[in-house]
C-alpha cells in the first residue's frame, strides 16, 4: 500500500505567511484618516484674500467607507472650518490616508463630487510623477516670490493632483480594486 504524497494541508507557516500576517499588517494601518485641502476666505472672492487650509473630517476602518464618507461630504458641502460662519472654505482636494501617514486614495473637488485619482501603477510612474510635481511646485515658488498669489496657488494645486496618483504601494492594489467599482465613479 502506498500513501499518497498530495495533501490539501497547508504548513502553519505558509498560513501564517499567506493569511495572517497579511491581515495584522492591514490592521495596523487602520484607521484610516478623510482630509479635505481647500481655500478658507472671509468673502466669496477666495483667490485675493484666501488661504490654503486643511480640514479632518473623520476616521474609518476601511477605503470603502472612507470613499463614502467623503463623497457624500463634498455632495452637501458640509464643511467647517470653525466655530462660526465667519471663514468660508472651498474643498479642492480630498485624501484619505493610512494611520502611518500613507496615502490611500485622493481625488479632486468639483462641482459638489470628487474625482478620485487613479493609483500609480508602478514605482518608475511614481518617479516621474513626483518629477512632474516638484516642477510644478517649483514654478509655483517663482510666482510666489513675484507676488503673483493665485498663479503660485493654482500651480500648487496642479501639483496636489498629480501627487494625489502617488498612493502607499501597501494600498495601490485595493485602491485600483475599488476604483473599479462602479459606485466609485
Amino acid at each position: 500500500m502506498s500513501l499518497s504524497h498530495h495533501t490539501t494541508f497547508a504548513s502553519i507557516g505558509e498560513i501564517v505567511a499567506r493569511q495572517i500576517l497579511p491581515r495584522l499588517r492591514h490592521a495596523q494601518k487602520l484607521p484610516l484618516r478623510i482630509s479635505c485641502i481647500g481655500i478658507a476666505s472671509d468673502d466669496e472672492s477666495d483667490d485675493v484674500g484666501g488661504f490654503d487650509r486643511t480640514l479632518v473630517i473623520g476616521q474609518c476602518q476601511s477605503p470603502e467607507e472612507a470613499l463614502i464618507i467623503a463623497s457624500q461630504r463634498v455632495a452637501r458641502g458640509d464643511f467647517r472650518v470653525g466655530q462660526g460662519d465667519a471663514l468660508r472654505f472651498r474643498p479642492r482636494v480630498m485624501v484619505i490616508q493610512d494611520n502611518e501617514l500613507g496615502l490611500v486614495l485622493a481625488g479632486e473637488v468639483r462641482a459638489g463630487i470628487v474625482l478620485w485619482q487613479h493609483p500609480v501603477a508602478s514605482d518608475a510612474e511614481a518617479r516621474r510623477t513626483v518629477t512632474e510635481a516638484s516642477r510644478l511646485r517649483g514654478m509655483a515658488f517663482t510666482a510666489s516670490g513675484r507676488g503673483d498669489a493665485v498663479s503660485a496657488r493654482d500651480l500648487r494645486h496642479r501639483a496636489s493632483l498629480l501627487e494625489a496618483r502617488l498612493v502607499d504601494p501597501f494600498w495601490r492594489e485595493t485602491t485600483a480594486d475599488l476604483l473599479r467599482l462602479p459606485q466609485a465613479a
